[in-house]
């Protein structure tokens, strides 16, 4: 089986290469994003393999189609930036639904860590040989007051780590996780009681712009926001206006909304036109990385080993249990009666 693999990084290639190699999945690497341009590349082949910032709306999965591609294989919890509609009774659609909470989890807290110590601007200075104080005095976590929105796996870690650490934990989450021991509040109370927001939400339409300019009007003063999810739940505009106004007392963002033209690729040395970024990153009680909250050796074997998996089930005509349908849940005759797939 030969998968077409878009937008492939350096640190992507050895582990699937590995997984792939004793199973007969093929991988050719492009360094390309699937768009409705470079779709022509899957030509010849039966699959492709994408990621975050690939586009598969209805016009590439049109044209995916065309060229007789069948499986759609997301090396990815989101699946966001897929048409699972348009793919319904064409292209089965694949994903990795956890690949290690743990990273995202540990990375959020190392932002936050990061960011109340002040421990990037000490790295800094040292460096220079600068061992003033001055400046860096933090504050404790001890005590204080998180507020966690979405509880799934990574969320749910994120509230151990904080526990550990004494915080208060409140949470919000359309469905809240039975009998977890979390204290799920409304969003208006999460808002105004909570020194910490950490997101851990999918991006959908209700979650989309969830930190809006209201929202953040509505948050205790000096509040802190993490993003290691989705950029597209900070409203970005809304976001600098509040650190502006000194009603954000800090933001430690992993991913940003309009990272896909921009994240995964080196701009030293360039001028980044997107102004908002720019403005975010000049800010100092802003720490921005680079969409790097799951990149550990452990996450990439287990998101290669997973959609080989995957594949490898859809090759050989067996359950797809990771996979995505629009209609799943929403109609009584979606069973995946059909070798237990969607369609």
């Amino acid at each position: 089986m030969r998968i077409a693999f878009f937008d492939a990084k350096d640190y992507d290639i050895p582990s699937f290469e590995q997984y792939g190699k004793g199973s007969g999945i093929e991988f050719k690497f492009f360094e390309a994003k699937l768009n409705e341009d470079t779709a022509e590349l899957a030509s010849g082949y039966d699959g492709v393999c994408v990621f975050v910032n690939d586009t598969v709306n209805a016009a590439v999965i049109d044209k995916l189609y065309a060229l007789g591609i069948r499986v759609i294989a997301l090396r990815c919890a989101g699946y966001n930036n897929v048409d699972l509609g348009r793919c319904f009774g064409k292209i089965h659609v694949v994903r990795v639904p956890a690949y290690s909470p743990y990273a995202v989890a540990e990375h959020t807290m190392a932002l936050l860590l990061t960011s109340v110590r002040r421990i990037h601007k000490a790295y800094n200075r040292t460096k220079d040989f600068n061992f003033s104080l001055s400046g860096l005095t933090g504050f404790d976590l001890h005590g204080k007051t998180v507020g966690v929105i979405g509880t799934g796996k990574i969320g749910r870690i994120f509230i151990d780590i904080c526990r550990g650490f004494g915080m208060r934990v409140l949470a919000y989450d359309k469905y809240p996780a039975e009998d977890a021991g979390i204290d799920y509040v409304s969003l208006d109370e999460l808002f105004s009681e909570s020194d910490v927001i950490s997101l851990h939400c999918p991006l959908s339409e209700e979650t989309y712009h969830i930190i809006s300019a209201d929202a953040i009007s509505r948050c205790k003063k000096g509040v802190i926001f993490l993003n290691t999810s989705r950029g597209a739940l900070i409203d970005s505009d809304a976001l600098l206006d509040g650190i502006k106004r000194r009603q954000v007392g800090a933001a430690c963002l992993d991913v940003y909304e309009e990272e896909s033209d921009i994240f995964f690729r080196d701009f030293s040395g360039h001028i980044v036109e997107d102004d908002v970024l720019a403005r975010l990153i000049s800010m100092p009680n802003v720490i921005v990385t680079s969409h790097q909250a799951f990149l550990t050796e452990e996450a990439l074997g287990n998101i290669a080993e997973t959609t080989v998996k995957n594949l490898v089930a859809f090759r050989d005509g067996l359950p797809l249990e990771n996979e995505l349908c629009y209609q799943c849940g929403k109609v009584d005759d979606c069973r995946k009666t059909r070798k237990k797939r969607c369609f």
